[in-house]
């Protein structure tokens, strides 16, 4: 075979066998999600006052910061798992931090100071801190999966993304359970909650990612 054939040949069977990374993160991520999905309904289910929750400003505003983080930790699992090294990767962060301050302070303003306390604590956080774990677990596992053949350059941070990423849909089911709306209550313990999947992540991905 000639030098030209060969490298014809490795080009065809390279472009045969690549796929998009954002696909099969996503195709890993819905793969989780549906299962969490199922056992989101099996044990919580939609919160009751759905319909008029929808029409609160804190409830839809609860809704846009889960889904941004969403959006966010995707972007993040994605470019940490390739095999190039990002550079300041804590920003992609940013949009999602800049609207998580925006609405504690729009809260910290239109709320009495009396009722701070009563909306930082609220009447759901043990089980916030139980349930989200618990619906990222999949979500994990599948993305976990997937990044093992992307030979992510810094196998730790892709790793913590994924369990960011994995969280982050956790979230956003729990939100239509969770009966606490306020900002300061979903900043909070939505964040104490995505900490140990982070951590995991991390980890896990230390270990089961390197190349």
């Amino acid at each position: 075979m000639k030098t030209e054939q060969l490298v014809a040949a490795l080009v065809a069977d390279r472009a045969a066998g690549t796929r998009s990374p954002g696909r099969t993160l996503s195709l890993a991520v819905l793969l989780g999600g549906v299962i969490s999905l199922g056992l989101f309904f099996a044990v919580l289910g939609v919160r009751e006052d759905i319909a008029p929750a929808l029409a609160t400003w804190r409830f839809d505003l609860k809704l846009v910061v889960v889904l941004l983080a969403l959006v966010v930790a995707f972007a993040l699992c994605r470019a940490l798992g390739r095999p190039e090294p990002v550079a300041h990767p804590s920003r992609y962060l940013l949009p999602l931090l800049m609207l998580a301050a925006m609405a504690v302070a729009m809260e910290l303003a239109i709320a009495p100071v009396a009722a701070w306390r009563t909306r930082l604590v609220g009447s759901n956080s043990l089980v916030c801190l139980a349930a989200v774990p618990v619906l990222s677990l999949a979500p994990l596992v599948a993305v976990l999966a997937m990044l093992r053949s992307a030979a992510p350059a810094s196998p730790a941070l892709a790793g913590a993304a994924a369990g960011l990423l994995s969280a982050a849909t956790g979230a956003a089911l729990y939100a239509f359970h969770c009966f606490d709306d306020s900002p300061l209550f979903v900043v909070t313990w939505y964040t104490l909650a995505t900490v140990p999947m982070v951590v995991i992540g991390a980890l896990v991905g230390r270990r089961l990612l390197r190349w």
